[in-house]
């Protein structure tokens, strides 16, 4: 019997998540451009700017995680890698402490300050309990990671999005997931906030993709990778919370979280 780990909730092989940085006002602009659209996004803070000239304040930022994912960007926005693993790791709990009870959730995930890390960098806050961390290298392409610790953009905001856009929609097969990422501010700077809502009006509603905050797609391909089948092939099991589809000889079905599906031969 074929099996393929290769489906997202629904069935669906497509997603598209964004993604911001350093928590300035113009975030309560996309937020809102965001939801209108039904796109997700994650917004990625700096907690010592907070309520700061030109920043999002604790009530913009309980309003913004409403809808979004509030995530961390170091308290103070420093070049983790070259501070002591301590204190690096000291900068992302300082953020977490703040921004959990804004979030109304624990934050388990984050974006590099500059993009920059190393390897120490990555394994200690993944034991200081962080999940996901996106840098800055864009790769015009769709694939997941294998490590989320490096979890690699599609494209900044400025790229050419229509052209990387409908590369994504014409892909055919696989998992594929379109991550845009920026700042907020480089709408205003760059008077292109239309530009962007047209983008947004083109890639909204749409039936086969999922739009997902980063945290979500983290946790159902953690639940994906999780999955459990039988040595003959005849039974799945899925020891995690979280629904899962998988593809049965190009089929998608939905294993249940904490349940064992026998197969249909």
């Amino acid at each position: 019997m074929n099996i393929a780990f290769d489906c997202l909730p629904g069935g669906l092989q497509k997603a598209v998540t964004m993604s911001f940085d350093d928590g300035k006002l113009a975030d309560v602009r996309l937020a809102e451009l965001f939801r209108r659209y039904g796109i997700r996004g994650t917004f990625h803070y700096n907690s010592a700017n907070i309520g700061r000239d030109t920043y999002v304040t604790e009530e913009q930022i309980r309003k913004i995680g409403e809808y979004h994912e509030i995530s961390a960007h170091g308290a103070t926005h420093p070049f983790l890698e070259r501070l002591p693993v301590p204190m690096a790791v000291q900068e992302i709990m300082d953020d977490r402490r703040r921004l959990e009870p804004l979030a109304g959730r624990p934050v388990r995930g984050m974006s590099y300050p500059y993009g920059t890390y190393s390897q120490p960098l990555k394994e200690a806050l993944r034991a200081s309990g962080i999940e996901y961390s996106r840098t800055i290298q864009n790769t015009a392409e769709f694939d997941l990671p294998q490590d989320f610790m490096e979890w690699h953009p599609t494209c900044h905001q400025s790229h050419d999005l229509d052209g990387l856009w409908q590369r994504f929609y014409n892909k055919k097969k696989h998992i594929r997931v379109f991550y845009l990422w920026g700042h907020s501010y480089e709408f205003d700077r760059d008077h292109s906030w239309d530009r962007m809502e047209r983008f947004c009006e083109k890639i909204s509603g749409l039936d086969n993709i999922w739009y997902a905050t980063n945290q979500e797609i983290v946790d159902y391909v953690t639940a994906m990778r999780r999955i459990v089948v039988s040595l003959d092939r005849s039974s799945v099991y899925n020891p995690s919370a979280l629904d899962v589809w998988i593809l049965v000889e190009n089929e998608p079905v939905r294993i249940p979280g904490g349940a064992t599906v026998t197969l249909k031969k």
